[in-house]
């Protein structure tokens, strides 16, 4: 009974691994040009690749938890911002003052709650997808990427660390078919050429690799 359910558990893996190439052609390509001096840039620019990677239909969809969250904060300061301005201009300073003073001490509380959130629940969490599949019963997966820079050193360029967190369980969560936890470190000097030019096709099988260990259920 185990060796079945571990062969089911490996075939799941393998029929549903994303390391498959799916050759795109480079004119189909976007072009992604960062300047090769700007970590920050590079980094996004790694980011954003792994997102549209994972996003792709055959793969995962992408949970907008933590940017609803923000977003819908960041708005909610803007309209309390915006309507503190107008009530205060609309009446006479006196008569608007409680109100001012309430408008600002919300707004300054809820920057304060969208920083807090971005630093300490979002981190450095880059992309989160889950999927339901069939192989003989549904089954839900969950995936999450962290990435960070790695600075440089005096002997070693800037690298991009890459962290992938994956789940695959049943019966709504109940029942826990794998679970795996890897991480790979590359020079951005990898994926970018000297003029900035991003090499996505390796990039891509890169990420692609590291996917397939997680789902697979390594732990590195």
């Amino acid at each position: 009974m185990a060796r079945s359910k571990k062969v089911e558990n490996e075939h799941t893996a393998r029929s549903l691994s994303p390391a498959a190439p799916i050759v795109i052609a480079p004119e189909d390509r976007e072009v992604i040009k960062v300047n090769n001096a700007n970590v920050t840039e590079l980094k996004n620019a790694c980011d954003d690749a792994v997102k549209r990677y994972l996003s792709r239909p055959e793969l995962f969809n992408q949970i907008h938890l933590h940017t609803d969250v923000r977003l819908g904060l960041g708005w909610t300061s803007v309209f309390v911002a915006g309507g503190t301005a107008f009530y205060g201009y609309k009446f006479d300073f006196k008569k608007s003052k409680p109100v001012v003073w309430m408008g600002l001490i919300l707004y300054f509380f809820l920057t304060l709650v969208q920083s807090l959130y971005a630093y300490f629940i979002e981190g450095e969490i880059v992309y989160v997808g889950k999927r339901k599949t069939f192989s003989r019963r549904i089954m839900s997966e969950r995936i999450m990427l962290t990435s960070r820079t790695i600075p440089a050193k005096a002997s070693t360029p800037p690298c991009y660390n890459l962290s992938i967190s994956y789940v695959r369980s049943a019966s709504n969560g109940k029942s826990l078919l794998a679970k795996g936890k890897t991480q790979r470190v590359e020079d951005y000097n990898a994926f970018f050429d000297e003029e900035g030019n991003m090499d996505q096709e390796r990039f891509e099988k890169w990420v692609g690799e590291l996917v397939e260990e997680a789902m697979e259920g390594k732990q590195s």
